[in-house]
């Protein structure tokens, strides 16, 4: 990958976080983020860099924010650092893509004024007054009653609904009900003999609560990964044999243990882990199935941001090192669970690395058989459908109140 590969690509990736994150342009190029002030400050050059990746991308949205604030940069630099004319025109056609007409015309205009001899900005006033005209604009109106530029997002190809939730739990701002509360429990697996001596402590997803702060129950991706297995180090092993005990699920079919690492803006768009009805040539070649069930441990904490949000059931889990995630993707009797559509949110500030486990169905047909019926479920996990639930542990809190345990 080439340096200006990355450059595009960190500057389409900074475009995400401030989407994401609601940051202000301004802000950004002045080095802060949120409540965090940073050391560094952007330079015109550097905001027409972002600009023009956005244009390149078609994104004309992000190309009026960053070329403005190139332009006001400009203004108050002594030894300059982007060509005023090229952020000038940059910005008048994308004015005029976002439907700012009567904007691109006066941009275009100040730009003539400023180089009679530039190769465009003639030809260009001239096509701008056609098309006010197209529009039924009078001559004598094109320059009157301008008013405020309109800069409206895009359509998202995840669409508009999903997108807005999916940033909104991001930013955790999508309260949890005291009703979904009060159906969450947390216990002690015990089930199989190592864990008489080290017990897993098992909550129902942490999630976080916008109104009090706290964490309570409850391209489309950017990242790099590796793929291992288990003979090549004996912690793979362990950590294979672990989940094993820690879902009751067969790791002989399972895909390889996989590390993922998500640098700053890395993410992962809506999805599902397991393959629905139409996708028949998923898995094909590896023969196991489908993905059955998803183990995700965090194995650092980032600064801010990189949380891992369901867009259906609407719930954050904000990543704490050292805790997994566990959830199944297919109901008992085979079919996708819509409910596990999930994303990874853009990491902010820090870094995130993580590790998954996709278990498939092949060698769990007595592990996790099917229900008598549609509506069966687990009331914990490796739950056979038969026999007493799990007791709470008398060492843990109940859960009535918002002061929560991590998961796992």
């Amino acid at each position: 990958m080439s340096f200006q590969e990355d450059l595009t690509g960190a500057a389409i990736g900074l475009l995400r976080l401030q989407d994401t994150y609601r940051l202000d342009t301004k802000d950004l190029a002045q080095g802060r983020i949120l409540e965090f002030q940073g050391n560094s400050t952007l330079n015109a050059g550097d905001c027409f860099d972002i600009g023009k990746a956005a244009y390149n991308d078609n994104d004309h949205y992000h190309t009026i924010m960053w070329m403005e604030e190139a332009r006001r940069r400009l203004h108050h630099e002594t030894v300059k650092t982007a060509d005023l004319e090229q952020v000038m025109e940059y910005l008048s056609y994308s004015l005029y893509k976002q439907g700012n007409l009567k904007h691109a015309l006066q941009l275009v205009e100040e730009l003539f004024a400023m180089n009679p001899e530039h190769p465009r900005a003639k030809g260009n006033i001239k096509w701008y007054e056609d098309l006010l005209k197209q529009e039924g604009v009078k001559k004598n109106e094109m320059r009157r009653a301008i008013g405020r530029v309109k800069n409206d997002r895009p359509d998202s190809v995840l669409g508009n609904r999903e997108r807005t939730i999916y940033e909104a739990l991001c930013r955790a701002e999508v309260p949890v009900s005291e009703k979904d509360i009060s159906k969450l429990y947390c216990y002690y697996k015990r089930d199989r003999p190592y864990l008489v001596y080290a017990p897993i402590k098992l909550n129902r997803a942490t999630v976080h609560d916008s109104q009090t702060g706290k964490l309570v129950h409850a391209t489309y991706r950017i990242s790099k990964s590796a793929w291992l297995k288990p003979w090549e180090h004996e912690v793979v092993e362990r950590i294979n044999k672990r989940i094993d005990m820690m879902t009751n699920l067969e790791m002989e079919t399972a895909e390889e243990l996989q590390v993922q690492n998500y640098g700053v803006g890395g993410h992962y768009d809506p999805h599902f882990d397991h393959a629905r009805k139409e996708e028949t040539e998923s898995f094909k070649t590896l023969g196991t199935g489908n993905r059955v069930a998803t183990v995700l441990f965090y194995m650092t904490e980032p600064r801010y941001g990189g949380g891992t949000v369901f867009t259906e059931v609407k719930s954050t889990v904000l990543p704490t090192k050292n805790d997994a995630l566990f959830w199944y993707n297919l109901h008992k009797y085979g079919d996708g669970n819509v409910l596990t559509r999930h994303a990874a949110c853009p990491v902010l500030l820090g870094e995130k690395w993580v590790t998954n486990k996709w278990i498939h169905e092949r060698g769990n047909e007595f592990r996790r058989p099917c229900g008598l019926k549609m509506s069966d479920g687990e009331r914990f996990i490796g739950d056979l459908g038969f026999g007493p639930e799990p007791r709470n542990s008398p060492n843990l809190s109940p859960v009535l109140s918002k002061d929560i345990y991590n998961t796992i």
